[in-house]
């Protein structure tokens, strides 16, 4: 007999980061989930707002994990992932707190979980909080010859669940057997294309992955890393530059093989130093010296 929605049992992961009000917001959108069996784990990533004290009054029904230090998007949400795996979930959810989900988003991604053995993972059709007309993500197309990932926003089919090439880390349902072969998030690359790092193990494992168009959720977009007040380095954290220059080179290393790292090292070489001479002519000091921090540590620091 073929499992049932009813007997699929799914972890939904939250990794809370002196974020109290979006995690708040997420987790009382997640009280109203018409799903039967899922069980939601909130791992506080080292807050220091008092935002877990609050959080367990106001959500007794939530696993609770916490860590003493910030262990990044990776180390977090696989320290939520291990206990799932620990109570035998078959599935795990990856959720950003930053969320608000559909009533019924989950139901039609564990259907197609059930009836596809050869898909490994899932996400939603991704909109914005703010305009909820507005499309943030409808998959992700990844270009062998650039070793570039870059997000989709382009719904393929609006009744059938599709493929795409990778899934962001704000919304991955996945089975937790496709966990146990392919292995954890990669605790190297702390945050920024560890999805795509993820994403692409499973394809190479031969799995695949889709879009499930039925299901929606609302996305705030850039909550922990963005300010609402410009400073003399812009909006952006520094740090983020940092993160994504060097888990780019990482992803280069990784996946550009031969005849494709002739162009993907060339091109990405280009948009680097594109950047450094921006931040060089607008003055911004701290940003440049994170992209250079980050091309030493994505060339010359030991990955897997």
């Amino acid at each position: 007999m073929k499992p049932s929605i009813k007997d699929s049992s799914v972890a939904i992961i939250l990794l809370n980061w002196n974020g109290f009000d979006f995690t708040k917001a997420c987790l009382e959108s997640l009280r109203k989930i018409s799903y039967p069996n899922f069980q939601v784990i909130l791992v506080d990533n080292g807050s220091t707002d008092d935002s877990l004290k609050r959080l367990t009054e106001l959500f007794p029904e939530v696993v609770f994990l916490s860590s003493a230090v910030n262990l990044g998007f990776t180390g977090g949400n696989n320290l939520g992932i291990r206990h799932a795996l620990r109570n035998n979930f078959e599935f795990v959810l990856l959720l950003n707190n930053d969320t608000l989900v559909e009533e019924d988003f989950l139901e039609p991604m564990v259907r197609h979980l059930l009836a596809t053995p050869s898909c490994a993972a899932v996400q939603p059709l991704i909109y914005f909080v703010h305009d909820k007309k507005k499309l943030w993500n409808a998959g992700g197309n990844y270009w062998k010859w650039w070793c570039n990932s870059e997000t989709s926003y382009v719904i393929k089919d609006v009744d059938q669940a599709y493929f795409t090439d990778w899934i962001t880390g704000c919304a991955i349902l996945l089975k937790t057997s496709a966990i146990e072969e392919v292995g954890l998030l990669d605790d190297a690359y702390f945050a920024y294309h560890e999805d795509v790092d993820w994403s692409l193990r499973m394809r190479k494992a031969g799995m695949t992955l889709a879009v499930v168009p039925k299901s929606k959720i609302y996305h705030v977009a850039g909550a922990s890393s963005t300010s609402k007040i410009r400073g003399r380095e812009g909006f952006l954290d520094p740090r983020v530059h940092y993160l994504n220059v060097r888990n780019q080179l990482f992803q280069l290393r990784k996946y550009a093989s031969f005849p494709y790292a002739m162009t993907a090292w060339s091109y990405n070489a280009v948009k680097i130093a594109a950047f450094m001479g921006y931040f060089l002519m607008k003055g911004r000091w701290e940003k440049l010296k994170a992209t250079l921090k980050g091309v030493r540590e994505g060339v010359f620091k030991d990955i897997a």
